[in-house]
């Protein structure tokens, strides 16, 4: 039987959680819970949000809304996003006493690859009872697999630079460990159409390196440096680039080498940028890194996302640039434009 999936967007309404260094918890846990939930739709993993608005939600009415949805089952999978405080640095997974710790070593390992530190995964159990739960999430829904993610400390300034300029990042890391752990085959790409097969293979159940090399006429060796592995070893779901991207440089941008030990977050930061900017520059469809690849590093731009309204020459306008500049540098062949489409801004 398929698994669903509760989504629940910790806080919310006259409850704001944490707040510090320009996050508000209950904000930025929504933000992340519609992310997490158009995601899984994509993925075709069955799921519902407990908040999708500024609601206001009592403990037992959060409880009561969680096993409306699919029942105090255990094929339901709850998960509870937070954002931390206490100065620490990091991401947390807190799982119930009932369950294993494989859906939260999957998520944390997903953390990891996408250069997002994780402090830890573990259980916490009430001071007076230590047989039961210390959150009532896992308490009072007994019979799920239910975990809470706090994705970072939002006062601790550099943990909130990183939660504000990585925080989709994260959340796709969680997607992506989800679906590894319920076997879904995962994909994603940031313009939302299906990953191009001829550059990129999606690992399925019996799959080998040496049979993808085989069928996709290359080397066992290639597809570890391509992809960074230092193993054979394989998830189902996982995506493998298979050849190197191929991306035109102009005056607005410059090259980086990937060297051992390079992250997204590193060469984000060491180059003034941020993994969202990186990734739409280079059109990766994962935090994954080969030693040897060529980056392309955005000079002296800014990322602008379209609102509703928004004209190419408004925006042109208000940052002092020309229409012909912003559809030079985007590539567009047109001045139309969707809401939400994210255009470079020459500074």
């Amino acid at each position: 039987m398929a698994k669903k999936v509760v989504l629940d967007a910790g806080h919310g309404g006259s409850d704001p959680g944490a707040s510090g260094n320009g996050i508000v918890e209950k904000e930025l846990t929504l933000k992340i819970n519609d992310y997490l939930h158009k995601r899984l739709d994509e993925l075709g993993i069955e799921n519902s949000v407990t908040r999708a608005s500024d609601t206001t939600l009592s403990p037992s009415d959060r409880v009561n809304k969680i096993l409306s949805f699919y029942g105090n089952a255990n094929d339901v999978i709850v998960i509870s996003n937070h954002i931390n405080a206490g100065g620490g640095e990091g991401s947390e997974i807190i799982y119930a006493l009932r369950n294993n710790d494989r859906l939260s070593k999957n998520i944390s390992e997903s953390l990891e690859s996408s250069g997002r530190e994780v402090r830890k995964y573990y259980q916490r159990r009430l001071p007076s009872n230590p047989s039961k739960d210390y959150y009532f999430i896992h308490r009072d829904t007994p019979n799920t697999e239910a975990i809470i993610i706090e994705y970072g400390f939002l006062d601790n300034v550099s943990d909130a630079n990183k939660l504000k300029d990585n925080w989709s990042v994260y959340a796709e890391a969680v997607v992506k460990g989800l679906a590894n752990y319920l076997g879904v085959p995962y994909s994603y790409s940031n313009s939302n159409e299906p990953i191009a097969s001829s550059d990129y293979y999606i690992v399925k159940k019996g799959d080998t390196l040496y049979s993808i090399a085989k069928s996709n006429n290359t080397t066992v060796d290639n597809l570890k440096q391509l992809n960074n592995l230092n193993s054979n070893l394989l998830s189902i779901g996982q995506t493998l680039k298979l050849k190197e991207q191929v991306v035109k440089p102009d005056e607005n941008t410059s090259y980086y080498t990937v060297k051992k030990g390079d992250t997204l977050y590193s060469i984000a930061k060491n180059n003034n940028t941020t993994v969202d900017d990186l990734k739409l520059s280079n059109n990766l469809s994962s935090n994954l890194l080969s030693i040897g690849q060529k980056l392309l590093i955005p000079i002296s731009t800014l990322i602008y996302e379209v609102k509703k309204g928004d004209t190419l020459y408004g925006i042109a306008k208000q940052f002092n640039t020309t229409v012909n500049n912003i559809m030079n540098l985007n590539n567009l062949k047109s001045t139309l434009l969707s809401i939400g489409q994210k255009l470079f801004i020459k500074k």
